[in-house]
């Protein structure tokens, strides 16, 4: 296996992982976290009917990674693409369907999802022939309402962040955005400006766009780039980059400081659960993008460590969860995952297929 495609697959089975360790305990204070699972909270799965059930924050991640292989599939048969930011809008219109329907009623409507007549135009076929991903998994109310407003709407429009649906920050942008990185791009800077235009589609301040670019940059380059840049220097890079490409932003500096104080936390031998206080609780962009920064930087060498500091905490842990898994999970690759992760996770052989597709599709 190539070490990209380890790493794609890392960061995909890595953030399911952290979404669905943190999926049993979202809504918890800590309280009732600590006293159900012990001085170390919650450290392994919690399974429903034998699997790690996975939120709204994996299903959507899906549709983001399948949005990128439509994206470079065209590219490579037509030799151009339509910006990646409309397939997305599409993609995620098509999560909406599978939460607004019952799976027997659209292969009622398709066929199964077998007869490419049927299902001309659609970005994400395989996902929708999966039973689970119309399970409703306490989907954000801000995602559900934008997109039926897209929708409603011609929602191919020149840039979402000109013209925003809400002024929402919240963190349903950033928990999707990983795979936007997942692929080769001409140039970074691009890369990051489409990042905040994807999760602009449903989440109209900057601080719930701006987190999803941060992030897509460090994946991106986690995957890509020379194994001589830390992580730290990944994401000072990454903080740099998108609060420059967004200067005339009122809230980027907002956000640079965010991170620069994950950044100091990680490294000050402080208590987890202080420190995370520190950031927030992770219902908004920024914070859940912090939190998960502060955790991947500081358990750097240790995934299952990192992914259970991110979970631990009274706020959306599902969320944080997931934004570590995706950046932990791309730093040491699929292989290096302990099984205990890997084992139970549902959904996690179409993950994996996804996660090959995306790399055939992008990358060779």
């Amino acid at each position: 296996m190539s070490d990209v495609l380890d790493k794609i697959r890392g960061s995909l089975i890595g953030g399911a992982a952290g979404d669905a360790l943190g999926y049993a305990v979202e809504f918890n204070d800590e309280g009732t976290i600590f006293g159900r699972y012990g001085a170390g909270g919650i450290r392994s799965y919690s399974l429903e009917e034998g699997k790690a059930r996975v939120s709204d924050d994996t299903q959507m991640t899906l549709f983001t990674a399948y949005a990128m292989i439509c994206c470079a599939e065209e590219r490579k048969e037509k030799g151009s693409a339509a910006a990646p930011r409309y397939y997305a809008a599409e993609a995620y219109l098509e999560w909406l369907m599978t939460q607004e329907g019952s799976y027997g009623t659209a292969c009622g409507n398709y066929g199964n999802f077998e007869d490419p007549r049927e299902t001309d135009g659609l970005i994400a076929v395989p996902l929708l022939r999966l039973p689970e991903i119309y399970a409703w998994r306490a989907p954000g109310n801000t995602c559900l309402s934008s997109l039926r407003t897209r929708r409603a709407q011609d929602h191919r429009i020149d840039s979402y962040i000109k013209d925003p649906v809400n002024p929402s920050k919240g963190c349903g942008g950033v928990m999707r955005a990983a795979p936007v990185g997942m692929i080769p791009w001409e140039s970074i800077e691009e890369m990051d400006r489409e990042s905040a235009e994807i999760a602009a589609i449903t989440h109209g301040h900057s601080l719930g766009y701006l987190p999803a670019a941060v992030l897509t940059h460090v994946v991106h380059r986690l995957i890509f780039c020379p194994e001589q840049m830390t992580l730290r220097q990944i994401v000072e890079e990454a903080r740099d980059t998108v609060t420059g490409i967004f200067a005339e932003d009122e809230h980027a500096g907002e956000l640079a400081r965010l991170i620069n104080k994950a950044i100091a936390l990680s490294e000050s031998g402080g208590d987890d659960l202080d420190n995370i206080h520190a950031l927030g609780e992770g219902w908004v962009g920024d914070q859940a993008l912090a939190i998960a920064l502060y955790c991947s930087l500081k358990y750097k060498e240790d995934f299952s460590e990192g992914l259970i500091a991110s979970v631990n905490h009274m706020g959306d842990s599902d969320s944080t969860g997931a934004v570590t898994g995706n950046i932990l999970g791309a730093l040491v690759g699929y292989e290096a995952l302990d099984q205990k992760w890997k084992d139970d996770l549902e959904l996690r052989e179409e993950i994996l297929k996804t996660a090959d597709r995306l790399y055939e599709a992008a990358c060779l």
